[in-house]
């Protein structure tokens, strides 16, 4: 199957100009869509990798796809809606401005490298966003800079006064600072948890493929787009691929970005970085869909979406394209008593990961993806179960029975499952589950070690004595999704 797969052509009564219908039917199938303000203000936050910020092997910036990003995220913030920019590209800008052919391995002058490139790439967004008089603001984040929590509410705050005056931030992460230990890994991560920390609708991971395959589309021909993923774990593709030789990422980290943004509630969508304006489509389409779950007339409700959001000529389209039993149904509603006709409007190729519908609350968000663990506690099965009832409980010495690593007290620890070995004199346990949540400890790793497995009423008998008599309190204990995370 190719990379690149055409949208369908709009019918000719669905004119396609930016201010408003036209006599003329439109002259290209990839038109944006008549645009009116949206009454529903969405959150979209769009991440580009370093591949489509500038060339792979020149470095030179690709000035076309830039430029219809900028006109997409122009349209985006006219309609209404909030617009984050998670921008790569500074060690490849960098390379340019200092005419060095490959990136170095030494970590120091990776890092000066993208001191140059970052003031470079921020000026050239300036420049582009500049035409358009769209004034931008420049976020530089390490895990570092969000571990406390103070300090992760304020980057919170700080984005939503940005975007609160019609302003849109451009994210990257702290390249010249950033060190293994306090690295996000690659920017798919750092766009998700961005996505998470204000609340975003949308993340848009904007990659060189259209969507996600089951094979590798670049060595196997007859690779099968996926469409939709309901269920990360259970996803079977080929993620090798990995990325460019001036980014960290590849389709790997996207599946993690995807499952880490999910599980806050953002619906996520790999597309292609040289058709940004698809973005446009791709959102009316799932806005119509979450419509439609909840509608008593479909196609009533189908039409009100499109117009809700702001895409006049895809209702238009819609309109056209609607079967004559649903014109008599859209002008007798009550006489309609055919089941409900599938969404008739065109959606170009892309991949979209449904977010979950009970999202991960802010605080527990921030303990699961702002901290990096640095042990493990191990919990039996018993003290699992009472973590993640509804009324859970707060971790208690009792239920503990391995501790790993060195950590201090409020300091973020994984959290393992293992199962006690049974039977008269039996010690040691069996892994259940590596990790399958993570919490701030209110002891040490050598404090727990002594009071594991027994009573908080024996802590003082074991310490000489008891900050507390929970090891971690359950306001500081968030679980990942169990599904995806037992082995």
């Amino acid at each position: 199957m190719p990379l690149s797969s055409p949208v369908k052509a709009r019918p000719a009564s669905a004119p396609a100009v930016e201010n408003g219908p036209s006599n003329h039917p439109p002259t290209h199938p990839q038109s944006v869509p008549v645009m009116r303000r949206s009454s529903k203000q969405l959150t979209i936050v769009i991440k580009l990798g370093t591949s489509s910020i500038c060339d792979e092997v020149t470095h030179e910036p690709l000035l076309s796809t830039l430029s219809m990003i900028v006109e997409t995220c122009i349209k985006l913030r006219r309609l209404g809606h909030r617009v984050i920019l998670v921008s790569s590209g500074a060690i490849g800008i960098g390379l340019r401005r200092l005419n060095i052919d490959k990136r170095p391995k030494r970590l120091s002058a990776a890092q000066a490298i993208a001191a140059v490139g970052q003031c470079r790439l921020i000026a050239l967004w300036d420049e582009l966003f500049k035409q358009l008089k769209q004034p931008i603001a420049q976020i530089l984040l390490t895990r570092n800079d969000i571990a406390d929590r103070t300090q992760y509410l304020n980057a919170a705050n700080t984005f939503t006064e940005l975007l609160d005056m019609g302003i849109i931030p451009i994210v990257n992460e702290n390249d010249t600072l950033a060190v293994t230990e306090i690295k996000f890994g690659d920017n798919d991560t750092l766009s998700a948890i961005t996505a998470g920390m204000v609340n975003a609708d949308y993340l848009f991971l904007m990659t060189d493929v259209d969507c996600l395959y089951d094979k590798n589309p670049r060595s196997f021909p007859d690779a099968k787009p996926v469409e939709v993923v309901d269920d990360i774990s259970a996803l079977d593709v080929d993620v090798s691929s990995a990325g460019s030789s001036l980014g960290t990422g590849g389709m790997s980290t996207k599946l993690t970005a995807a499952r880490l943004a999910t599980s806050a509630g953002v619906t996520t969508v790999i597309a292609h970085s040289r058709h940004p304006e698809r973005i446009f489509e791709i959102v009316a389409y799932v806005q119509t869909l979450k419509r439609e779950s909840g509608a008593s007339t479909p196609l009533l409700g189908t039409e009100a979406a499109l117009l809700e959001h702001g895409f006049e000529s895809l209702a238009i389209a819609l309109r056209c394209a609607t079967p004559d039993s649903a014109q008599v149904a859209r002008s007798h509603p009550a006489r309609h008593s055919s089941p409900p006709r599938p969404i008739n409007m065109p959606v170009p190729l892309h991949t979209r990961f449904t977010a979950k519908p009970r999202a991960i609350r802010d605080r527990y968000f921030w303990i699961l993806h702002g901290l990096k663990p640095h042990g493990t506690v191990v919990v039996d099965e018993g003290a699992y179960r009472a973590l993640t009832r509804s009324d859970k409980a707060g971790l208690l010495p009792v239920g503990i029975i391995d501790v790993k690593g060195t950590f201090g007290q409020q300091e973020c620890v994984s959290i393992a499952v293992g199962k006690r070995n049974k039977g008269e004199g039996a010690t040691g346990y069996n892994l259940v589950c590596n990790e399958a949540g993570r919490a701030l400890v209110n002891y040490t790793s050598v404090e727990i070690s002594h009071i594991m497995g027994h009573h908080s009423s024996e802590i003082d008998k074991q310490l000489g004595y008891a900050d507390s008599e929970y090891v971690a309190y359950r306001d500081n204990i968030a679980f990942f999704d169990e599904k995806s995370n037992m082995l």
